[in-house]
């Protein structure tokens, strides 16, 4: 398992995904399904980067795990940020026009069609997303 301590930021996110990336092909992780999962990383990470802390820089932790048997990635992200549940916003009506939806919640609409398991706890003090994809 490799974990990663850092600042939420914009300025970050490339060591998140490089590190997420180096993982997965270190792990033998088709080639196929690591960038779908680097695109779920990135909705996760920029939205804790922009929103957890209320526009604030705040720390956050990234870790990264790929297990042999069943062949999975875990990605798990924690922040001590504002208590936010993802998974409870409604997901958004794909069948409408752009104008016609409301703004915001298609990011983590594409992370749950991704991933074969998304789940959030919100625990001593701490928001954790584990999001899980099958790899064989």
């Amino acid at each position: 398992m490799k974990e990663l301590n850092l600042i939420a930021s914009d300025d970050t996110l490339y060591t998140v995904l490089d590190e997420i990336k180096s993982h997965l092909i270190a792990n033998d992780c088709p080639e196929e399904i690591v960038t779908p999962i680097l695109i779920a990383a990135e909705e996760v990470y920029v939205n804790i980067a922009h929103y957890a802390y209320g526009g604030k820089s705040g720390a956050a932790r990234v870790n990264i795990d790929v297990t042999p048997d069943p062949k999975r990635c875990r990605l798990v992200f924690c922040d001590k940020g504002i208590p936010y549940d993802p998974l409870k916003k409604e997901d958004p009506d794909i069948t409408l026009s752009a104008d016609e939806r409301q703004i915001g919640g298609l990011g983590i609409f594409f992370v749950k069609e991704i991933m074969d398991k998304v789940e959030y706890e919100y625990k001593d003090g701490c928001n954790i997303l584990t999001l899980e994809k099958n790899l064989k």
